[in-house]
């Protein structure tokens, strides 16, 4: 049987044989690890210089970003055109429907800057997976959610100490409670473990997984649609194109909720850091 081929052209996503087909006496390329690994565009790993595909996405995602809203707010209207209009409300749907609703007007309004550019930062890496050509979700690459998750990990972890200085940062951290009384110290330590090691990588893996698997299935069904094309298969190939279609439909409303979700995680740390009682 005729082993999946996997691509060193980086710009390849779907790294298989595509002279596989069904009943052509060759096994289904199903995806895997390698659909999530690519070759350097130039550099190596051994040298100072590495760049490689999703390094590239997220490059061109960041300027994308800039560029909109550069575009939209640069010379601002009293009455907005159309991309003034839905930079606005993009942006006052992150300023007034997380970072208001969880943080506060008051207190929040300074981290509005950073919680939207974290929103659409996050969408626009979580996008590329249904975009032709690109075809890849930079989250699906952990480190990617793993930095974005640690710089929210240090500002709130920064916050707590800036507030409550250190006794009340610990208390915050391990979830003082004397009429706990015999198992406050058993509680403390669960506390203290879940605040200051669990909680920040489970939201970087909630993105990454949902992405990942995300990924995966689009990979699959998309392949599969490929690897059937071939005689009575393409009956099933038609069947397994149509959940392409409803993958990607799927597809765009969960990269909007995962973005979301991470910025709803965000400003919740952050206004646990500014609470005066806890």
């Amino acid at each position: 049987m005729k082993e999946p081929a996997v691509s060193a052209d980086p710009t390849q996503t779907l790294a298989f044989d595509t002279s596989c087909h069904l009943f052509s006496g060759c096994g289904f390329p199903a995806p895997g690890l390698h659909s999530f690994l690519f070759e350097p565009i130039f550099g190596d790993a051994n040298s100072n210089v590495y760049f490689n595909k999703t390094m590239l996405l997220a490059l061109l995602g960041s300027i994308i970003i800039v560029a909109v809203f550069w575009a939209a707010f640069a010379r601002p209207k009293v009455v907005p055109g159309k991309l003034q209009m839905v930079a606005e409300a993009g942006y006052d749907f992150v300023r007034r429907g997380v970072v208001y609703e969880t943080i506060g007007k008051k207190e929040g309004e300074k981290y509005v800057p950073l919680v939207v550019s974290l929103f659409f930062f996050v969408w626009m890496m979580n996008l590329w997976s249904i975009i032709p050509v690109a075809q890849f979700p930079v989250t699906a690459i952990i480190s990617y959610p793993a930095v974005l998750a640690g710089i929210v990990y240090i500002l709130w972890v920064s916050l707590t100490f800036k507030r409550h200085g250190f006794v009340g940062a610990f208390k915050n951290f391990t979830g003082y409670d004397k009429s706990l009384g015999a198992v406050l110290p058993l509680s403390m330590t669960i506390e203290l473990f879940s605040n200051l090691l669990v909680r920040p990588f489970t939201h970087a893996v909630r993105l990454f997984a949902n992405m990942f698997a995300g990924h995966t299935l689009l990979l699959l069904f998309t392949i599969a649609s490929w690897y059937m094309l071939n005689g009575i298969g393409i009956a099933y190939s038609a069947v397994s194109f149509v959940m392409v279609l409803v993958m990607t439909a799927f597809e765009l409303f969960i990269q909007a909720v995962q973005a979301y979700v991470f910025v709803l995680l965000t400003c919740s740390f952050i206004q646990g850091a500014l609470a005066e009682s806890h």
